[in-house]
């Protein structure tokens, strides 16, 4: 039996951090930042390719809510993404985690593993990807 991936996206309005689960599910790492610029079609046809190369059949897309649970336009705007998922690749599974917390706990790692200012542009919406994935994970662990 081939063991399935699951792959956790942290969307955003120009940036697209991208992680990915291990063949048994344990472990989440990064994989990129898609730059998109506001074009959906760029995002769906990397995921594309990412999907095949890594046999993925699980999405998880972290919902932006305010601290106090209430949407926020990036929910309007994430859920609108999510209904391009669903259409394109109907025979994945699309779950959602609330993020709320990972882009602070990505900012605070970087701080930790001193990553300059011009490279944690560049990896902040990936590594938030890895804790959305992380809190999927453990949370199935139950």
């Amino acid at each position: 039996m081939i063991n399935m991936r699951t792959l956790g996206i942290d969307y955003g309005d120009s940036r697209v951090g991208i992680a990915v689960t291990d063949a048994l599910g344990i472990t989440a790492q990064g994989l990129e930042t898609i730059h998109h610029n506001g074009n959906d079609k760029i995002i769906l046809k990397r995921l594309e390719e990412l999907f095949k190369e890594y046999e993925v059949d699980t999405v998880v897309v972290g919902m932006p809510y305010n601290m106090n649970g209430t949407s926020t336009d990036r929910v309007e705007i994430t859920n609108k993404f999510i209904h391009k998922l669903k259409c394109k690749f109907n025979k994945i599974k699309i779950e959602t985690i609330d993020e709320r917390l990972t882009t602070v706990a990505a900012h605070k790692t970087m701080n930790f593993l001193e990553i300059n200012k011009k490279e944690k542009k560049n990896i902040v919406d990936t590594i938030s990807a890895v804790y959305i994935l992380e809190i999927y994970i453990n949370k199935n662990k139950k």
